[in-house]
């Protein structure tokens, strides 16, 4: 029989083992909800974008276009999903091993799409260059020159 802890408080490492820190910020290695909050945070930090929830779906919009699919919340132990129209990129992006051509046609029009199984690492840095990348190709020019005022 299994015992169980009575304490809540968490497990120090043990001696000489350090605790495994991911480029994603606070997000453990493999945890995708985490990852999935910070690019949807920073997709939805841009200017004039708004969230829509298309077939039960998160996605992106500026101007009433989308720029980033984020699909489905993860859940525990699921896969995360992003996709990005990437004209300038899209070649280089889909090298990476976690990158194919957006289904429905819409990768013959440069859009990508990243897949995460559970566990696996998302590169929150290369994400959001690709989310950046794909806002900049869907804004109207005046809210590009907002932000390029700002500095971004």
């Amino acid at each position: 029989m299994k015992r169980l802890r009575r304490s809540a408080a968490p497990r120090r490492p043990r001696r000489g083992r350090r605790p495994v820190r991911s480029p994603l910020g606070e997000q453990n290695r493999g945890d995708l909800r985490r990852a999935f909050e910070e690019l949807r945070r920073f997709a939805l930090g841009l200017p004039h974008a708004a969230e829509d929830f298309p077939w039960g779906e998160h996605v992106a919009k500026v101007g009433g276009k989308v720029f980033v699919f984020l699909g489905a919340r993860p859940v525990a132990g699921g896969p995360m999903s992003l996709s990005a129209k990437l004209p300038e990129s899209g070649p280089d992006a889909l090298d990476l091993p976690f990158a194919k051509p957006t289904g429905y046609g819409l990768g013959r029009s440069g859009w990508v799409t990243a897949r995460f199984e559970a566990g696996q690492h998302a590169p929150a840095e290369i994400l959001k260059a690709w989310i950046l990348e794909s806002y900049r190709t869907v804004a109207p020019k005046r809210v590009l020159a907002a932000l390029d005022s700002a500095g971004g």
